[in-house]
């Protein structure tokens, strides 16, 4: 998806060429700390990486999706973003569905001070 040969993500993630080749091919299993450099250069979460590996059977929601797509930012940004908006979301009950929420009231003072 990212478009990249395999000589350049090597580059992008400072693992050699030949070591993401087996990788590749099956040869290799590569540890989270491989993964973790693998998804920085093609910069992406590692939780996206190991969704789209098969590690993690957990799919990602649209915002989530959306924030790991964006190539303006940074993983260390899309890092931060994600955690901050799966706080908010288990702060707020995320089981619940989002058409279950009734939106707030626009005319009403959030913050009465």
């Amino acid at each position: 998806m990212a478009r990249l040969s395999l000589r350049r993500l090597s580059e992008l993630a400072g693992i050699s060429n030949p070591y993401l080749s087996q990788i590749e091919r099956g040869l290799r299993r590569p540890s989270a700390e491989i993964l973790q450099q693998i998804a920085k250069g093609l910069r992406i979460s590692a939780e996206t990486l190991y969704v789209r590996a098969g590690f993690l059977d957990e799919t990602l929601s649209d915002v989530e999706a959306a924030i790991d797509a964006d190539a303006a930012l940074t993983a260390e940004q899309k890092q931060t973003l994600l955690h901050i908006y799966r706080s908010f979301r288990a702060a707020h009950g995320a089981a619940a569905p989002e058409a279950a929420r009734p939106d707030p009231d626009p005319t009403e003072d959030v913050n009465p001070l």
